[in-house]
C-alpha cells in the first residue's frame, strides 16, 4: 500500500528518533516554507573589496542626499561600507607629538618606536607626519604597532634601513582608539573572576571582553560606540571620501572645500606634509565665519578664529573619522564611557547604558543616561531640556537594549525591562517586565513583526507584550553542543521575507561562529518550527533598505543572503550542501517488519539554473529503534542489522518514482543535494510499503 509521509514542519530532537514520529530530525541549509522543507538560498559578496578585523556590528542607512551606508564595526577597526567600498572611520586619540622617536636597523623592515605616553596595545594603529629621514626611511602614514616594553612599540616599513639610526625630529602621532580581540580568551588564576568567586586561595576563570560595537544613525548622522569606551558622531555632511581643502597663511586662516559646513561643525585635519603653524593633525576644531564651503577654524565652540602663520607642505584632508561627543559644543556632561548607545526612534533621545553619572568618571552598569531630545551633545539636565538618567536595580549590569514600535526594551543579566516616553517632567519611565531572565550576549536579540526575540544562557525568549519562554525543539541539541566562553560573538538577526528569526552561536568545541538555528514564528498554524545547521557568520542584518539579507563573513568581506544558489563568497560559484532527514516511521507500531519496493519522491526543482538539477533520496531500514543501517556499527553499536540494504537512489526533475528493495522494522526517509545551481523543495513523498513478518530475518 501506498503511505504517505506528511511530516510536521521542523527539527525536532528534544526525544528520541524514534519518540519524534511524523517528524523532521536533522537539517542542513534547509529551511519550511507553507508546511515543507526546501533548500535555504544562496550568498554572493558584495565586493571584491575587505575590511580588517572580524565584524560584529551592522549598520545600515540612508542619507538625505539618497546615498545607502553600512556602519561596519570590526575588533580592529570601524567603517562605512558603500557601494562596496570600505572607508574608514575610525576615531583617534588626541595628537601625541614626539621628538626622535625612531630607531632603525640596517637591512630590517623593523622600526622601533618609543613614546613614554604609553596608552597603546599590540594591533593597535598609529598615524605620523612631519618626520625627516631616518636610516635612508622616512615614517609617514598609517601603521600598526607591536607592543615591546612600557615605553616602545615595533612597527613595519614598506622597505628595509640603509642603516642603524636614531631620529626622525618632531613627529607628529595619531592613535586610533584602541583595539580589541575578536574571540574571548580565559583568564585563568587569582583574580581573573569577580570578587568573592571560588573559594579562598583557588585561582578562578574569566575571559578577555572581545569589541563589541553599537551603532544607530541621528537623522543622516551616525552615532557609534565600542562597549566600555567614549560615544562618536560621524557627521554625513563632510561626506565618505575625505574633502581635500587649502588655507591660508593669515590672521584669521581661511579654510576652502568642497563641503559646506555650518557654523559650530567639529572637524578633524589630516595631511601628508605640514600644516601651517597654529594648526595641528589630529586635533578637533570647529567652524567658525562659515560662508559655506569657506570658513575659519577654533579650538573651542564658538571661540575665536585662530591665526596661521609659518609655512605648510602636502596635500590637507579633513578627516572622515567619527569624533567623541564629549568634544562637540555644549557636551562637557556628555558620557565618556558606556556599554550601549541607542537612538529611540519615536522621540529622538541618545541613550547611553552602563554610562558614567555627571561629574563622575567610574562607570556605573546599571546607569541609563539619556541626552536632551532632538539632541546628541546635550546630556545635562535643566529646567530648559529633558536630559536625564536613573538607575536599574534588578541585575548587575545593562546587557543591551532593542527599540520596538512602543517602548524600548532594556536587558540586565538577570531581568528585562520597558522604558517609555512620558515626558515632563517625569520624561522616561520604567516598567520591569520579568525576572530571573537571561540573555546570553549583547546582540543576541532582535525584533520580527513586533515580537522581540532572543536566546538566554540556556533558553530562548520572545516578548509580545508579555516576556514569555519560547518553546525550542532543538533546546537540548543547541546548549548541549555550546561554547558559553564565547557567548560574547553570539548574535542574533531576521529574515522576515521568509518569517524566520536566527541565531548564530559556537558550538562546544569552536572559538568561532559555527552554528546557526531558526525560528520559523509562521509555520505550524503559528506554533512555529525550528531548523539548524552550520555555517561561520559574524554579523547580520535583515533587508530593509537593502535587496537581501546581509552577512558578515570570516574573510573579511559583506555577503548577500538569499541571492542566487550557491556559495559565492570569494568570487567564485561552489556548490551548497543541504540535507533534510527524518525521524523513523513504521508500520503497526513496529510490531512488523516493512518491505518497500516503490518511491513516489514528489520533490521540484523549481529555481535550479543548472539544466540537470538532481539531489539524492535515501531510504535507510533499521532492525530496531537506534540499530544500525547497512553498516551494522554506523549507529546502534552493535551487529545485530538484519536489513536487505539501505536504498540511495538519484532524484532528477523528471523522476515520477523509483523502485528499491528494502525492508526494516522501522525507516528514515532522507534527501541531499550538492549541486551548483540547483535548488529544490520536497513535498510529501510516498513509499509503497507492505508487511513482511514480525521476525527479523531477511
Amino acid at each position: 500500500m501506498l503511505k504517505k509521509l506528511k511530516l510536521k514542519a521542523g527539527v525536532n530532537q528534544e526525544n528520541t528518533r524514534y519518540t519524534n514520529e511524523n517528524g523532521w530530525y536533522q537539517s542542513q541549509w534547509t529551511r519550511f516554507r507553507q508546511g515543507t522543507p526546501e533548500k535555504i538560498g544562496g550568498w554572493a559578496r558584495i565586493s571584491a573589496s575587505t575590511f580588517l578585523g572580524v565584524c560584529r556590528s551592522l549598520w545600515n542607512w540612508v542619507t538625505l542626499g539618497g546615498l545607502n551606508l553600512l556602519g561596519v564595526g570590526t575588533n580592529l577597526k570601524f567603517y562605512i561600507e558603500t557601494g562596496g567600498s570600505y572607508r574608514d572611520i575610525t576615531p583617534t586619540k588626541p595628537v601625541v607629538t614626539l621628538t626622535n622617536p625612531f630607531q632603525t636597523y640596517i637591512g630590517s623592515t623593523t622600526v622601533q618606536v618609543t613614546d613614554a605616553n604609553g596608552g597603546y596595545l599590540t594591533n593597535d594603529f598609529v598615524t605620523f607626519t612631519g618626520a625627516t629621514a631616518v636610516g635612508g626611511l622616512t615614517i609617514s602614514g598609517e601603521y600598526q604597532i607591536t607592543v615591546t616594553g612600557t615605553s616602545t612599540y615595533t612597527i613595519t616599513a614598506a622597505s628595509s634601513a640603509s642603516s642603524d639610526a636614531t631620529g626622525g625630529g618632531t613627529v607628529y602621532a595619531v592613535y586610533q582608539i584602541n583595539t580589541g580581540p575578536y574571540y574571548a580568551e580565559p583568564l585563568v588564576g587569582w583574580g581573573a573572576g569577580p570578587w568573592g568567586s571560588g573559594y579562598w586561595g583557588i585561582g578562578s576563570a574569566s575571559t578577555d571582553a572581545i569589541r563589541l560595537w553599537s551603532q544607530s544613525n541621528f537623522g543622516e548622522n551616525l552615532v557609534y560606540a565600542p562597549k566600555g569606551g567614549g560615544i562618536y558622531y560621524w557627521n554625513a555632511a563632510i561626506g565618505v571620501s575625505p574633502p581635500a581643502f587649502t588655507v591660508t597663511i593669515a590672521s584669521p586662516g581661511v579654510v576652502t572645500t568642497s563641503v559646506s559646513l555650518a557654523n559650530g561643525t567639529a572637524i578633524i585635519l589630516t595631511t601628508d606634509g605640514a600644516l601651517p603653524t597654529g594648526l595641528l593633525v589630529g586635533t578637533v576644531y570647529y567652524v567658525v565665519s562659515s560662508t559655506g564651503t569657506t570658513f575659519s577654524l577654533a579650538a573651542t565652540y564658538g571661540g575665536s578664529a585662530i591665526t596661521t602663520t609659518g609655512t605648510q607642505s602636502g596635500n590637507h584632508n579633513i578627516s572622515i573619522r567619527g569624533i567623541n561627543i564629549a568634544s562637540l559644543g555644549n557636551a562637557s556632561s556628555a558620557p565618556t564611557v558606556q556599554n550601549f548607545v541607542l537612538i529611540s526612534d519615536a522621540s529622538r533621545f541618545t541613550f547611553a547604558f552602563g554610562a558614567n553619572d555627571y561629574g563622575s568618571t567610574i562607570q556605573n552598569p546599571m546607569l541609563i543616561r539619556w541626552s536632551d531630545q532632538e539632541s546628541v551633545s546635550v546630556w545635562a539636565p535643566a529646567a530648559t531640556n529633558q536630559a536625564g538618567s536613573f538607575l536599574l536595580s534588578h541585575g548587575s549590569k545593562i546587557v543591551t537594549a532593542i527599540q520596538t514600535r512602543q517602548e524600548i526594551v532594556v536587558f540586565t543579566d538577570s531581568s528585562v525591562y520597558s522604558l517609555q516616553y512620558l515626558g515632563p517632567p517625569v520624561i522616561w519611565g520604567s516598567q520591569l517586565l520579568g525576572d530571573n531572565i537571561s540573555i546570553i550576549s549583547e546582540n543576541a536579540v532582535s525584533i520580527a513583526s513586533g515580537v522581540v526575540y532572543w536566546m538566554g544562557v540556556d533558553k530562548f525568549y520572545k516578548y509580545d507584550g508579555r516576556v514569555q519562554t519560547l518553546r525550542c525543539d532543538l533546546r537540548q541539541y543547541i546548549y548541549g553542543d555550546i561554547n558559553l566562553q564565547q557567548s560574547a560573538q553570539f548574535f542574533a538577526g531576521t529574515s522576515e521575507g521568509f518569517n524566520e528569526v536566527w541565531f548564530f552561536y559556537c558550538s562546544a568545541n569552536s572559538n568561532n561562529i559555527d552554528r546557526y538555528v531558526v525560528f520559523n514564528y509562521f509555520e505550524n498554524g503559528g506554533e512555529g518550527a525550528w531548523y539548524y545547521g552550520d555555517i561561520a557568520r559574524t554579523a547580520w542584518l535583515d533587508s530593509g533598505l537593502r535587496d537581501y539579507p546581509i552577512a558578515a563573513t570570516y574573510s573579511n568581506n559583506i555577503v548577500n543572503h538569499e541571492y542566487g544558489l550557491d556559495d559565492n563568497i570569494n568570487g567564485t560559484p561552489a556548490p551548497i550542501y543541504s540535507l533534510i532527514s527524518s525521524s523513523e516511521f513504521d508500520i503497526d507500531d513496529g510490531d512488523k517488519f516493512g518491505f518497500v519496493w516503490r518511491i513516489l519522491p514528489d520533490i521540484t526543482f523549481r529555481g535550479s539554473t543548472t539544466a540537470s538539477p538532481t539531489g539524492t533520496l535515501t531510504l535507510i531500514p533499521m532492525q530496531n529503534s537506534g540499530s544500525g543501517y547497512n553498516n551494522p556499527t554506523s549507529q546502534g553499536g552493535v551487529d545485530n542489522a538484519s536489513v536487505t540494504r539501505t536504498a540511495t537512489t538519484p532524484i532528477e526533475q523528471f523522476t515520477g518514482q523509483v523502485y528499491i528493495r528494502v525492508r526494516g522494522r522501522q525507516m528514515i526517509i532522507q534527501f541531499e543535494n550538492e549541486q551548483l545551481g540547483s535548488n529544490w523543495q520536497l513535498g510529501s513523498p510516498r513509499i509503497d510499503i507492505r508487511s513482511d513478518g514480525r521476525r527479523g530475518n531477511t
